[in-house]
């Protein structure tokens, strides 16, 4: 007898999410590489850039590259504008959508969320911390994830004097790294205000990685003549 389509995802039990959590938690310094290793070779293809939409002009091209970077054997593929269905509001409301995620293959559910913004200075960077506080660190954005990455597309400055801001900002340290290849990027850690009745990672650590894009500007689009 063929079995009845169910329309609703079965429950993701607390310890397949445990054991989840173990495994992104060892995988978050490789996601953090294969980010790295899509922006140098998007410097190196030199792609263009649409200056009407910087954001999502950046993504996209940077979308393909981290991918083109991967093996394709990863237990985890690069997805854009991937939806996140478990913190999703009732009907009609959209559920929230990530700029990249890394999806786990054996349950799409899960996902190492990474969103991205575009800095016009080192000190512009509220709607960057916005993301932090009232996405993050509430569950809504990476709810089954114990760490996700804000990318921070820096159009003049320094990433050193950008990080110092969202250090001072937060309220939290963070601790920078470096390695031998020049790449600098830092983490900081928080507790989230987890929803009553859920197993949530309580504990969330958020990379943050700057790229530089000097000489970018915004271009406003062209608008209809009345």
């Amino acid at each position: 007898m063929m079995q009845r389509w169910n329309p609703f995802a079965p429950r993701i039990e607390p310890d397949f999410l445990s054991a989840v959590v173990n495994w992104m938690s060892g995988c978050e310094t490789t996601f953090v590489d294969h980010i790295w290793t899509g922006f140098e070779t998007m410097e190196r293809r030199s792609p263009p850039i649409d200056g009407r939409d910087l954001e999502r002009s950046i993504t996209q091209n940077l979308d393909v590259m981290i991918r083109d970077a991967m093996s394709g054997d990863e237990p985890y593929y690069m997805q854009h504008g991937p939806y996140e269905r478990e913190t999703m509001a009732r009907p009609p409301a959209q559920p929230p959508a990530y700029d990249l995620a890394f999806v786990f293959r054996a349950d799409p559910r899960i996902m190492w969320p990474i969103e991205a913004k575009v800095i016009e200075t080192p000190g512009a960077i509220a709607h960057y911390l916005a993301d932090i506080r009232d996405q993050f660190l509430t569950c809504r954005y990476g709810p089954f994830s114990p760490s996700g990455a804000m990318v921070a597309y820096l159009l003049q400055g320094q990433p050193s004097d950008m990080l110092e801001n969202v250090q001072a900002r937060l309220g939290n340290p963070i601790e920078h790294t470096q390695g031998n290849d020049g790449r600098a990027h830092a983490k900081s850690t928080h507790m989230r205000d987890v929803p009553q009745g859920k197993h949530y990672p309580p504990v969330f650590g958020c990379y943050h990685v700057v790229f530089t894009f000097h000489g970018l500007q915004r271009v406003m689009p062209d608008l209809p003549r009345g």
